[in-house]
């Protein structure tokens, strides 16, 4: 049984639960992180040496990083979806999509959006919000340009690059901020809200 640890309002534990239920695959959530804790155990720091989430466990075998966690369910429980394409160029292109989303938008957003969300109004730091819109928008813009060209990130169908970005997309567009326009986002944000994982996971208030 897939097992995965970590709270439901974490961005990088929806991407995990997106795609279990994409699958059709069984699996059971333990509640660990954010008002939870339990993330400072020894024995869940076996599993994620830093204490954050999700960690990932199956039949005693244990992986963290929320993208590698992706890969791995893919790899083990769907070789042939085209999620994750098993051919070497579609595959690397959406991998580096996918890795573009944790280096160069996971920062920004983040103090977006604890920023706004998490941080009471009194405390706030209204410019590294403003600069960290500004960043984030930069990289929006370059999927909105590639959006343009394709439905989804890396084609016509939906892949693993559009579940790294597309649980971050919902808070863009929800978040009390002024976004640059981006009809192509806009758009692929409308299609990912079709299918119900999305909406279950994802697409919710934002805590």
């Amino acid at each position: 049984m897939l097992r995965v640890w970590g709270r439901n309002t974490s961005a990088n534990v929806m991407k995990v639960l997106w795609l279990l239920d994409e699958l059709g695959l069984a699996y059971e959530r333990i509640d660990v992180g954010g008002a939870f804790g339990r993330t400072e155990t020894p024995e869940y720091r076996a599993m994620q040496p830093l204490g954050l989430v999700p960690a990932l466990e199956e039949d005693g075998f244990t992986l963290f990083e929320s993208n590698a966690i992706l890969r791995y369910i893919c790899n083990a429980h769907a070789p042939h979806s085209p999620l994750y394409p098993a051919a070497a160029r579609p595959r690397a292109v959406v991998e580096a999509w996918m890795d573009l989303q944790q280096t160069a938008l996971n920062r920004p957003q983040a103090i977006v959006f604890w920023g706004l969300v998490r941080t009471p109004a009194e405390q706030r730091d209204h410019a590294a919000i403003s600069a960290a819109v500004t960043e984030a928008g930069k990289i929006w813009g370059l999927l909105d340009a590639r959006l343009a060209q394709h439905d989804f990130i890396c084609g016509d169908a939906l892949t693993l690059a559009d579940m790294t970005f597309g649980v971050h997309v919902h808070r863009w567009f929800t978040m009390a901020i002024a976004r640059p326009d981006s009809p192509h986002l806009h758009a692929w944000y409308h299609r990912l809200l079709q299918p119900a994982p999305y909406r279950t996971h994802v697409a919710r208030p934002l805590a």
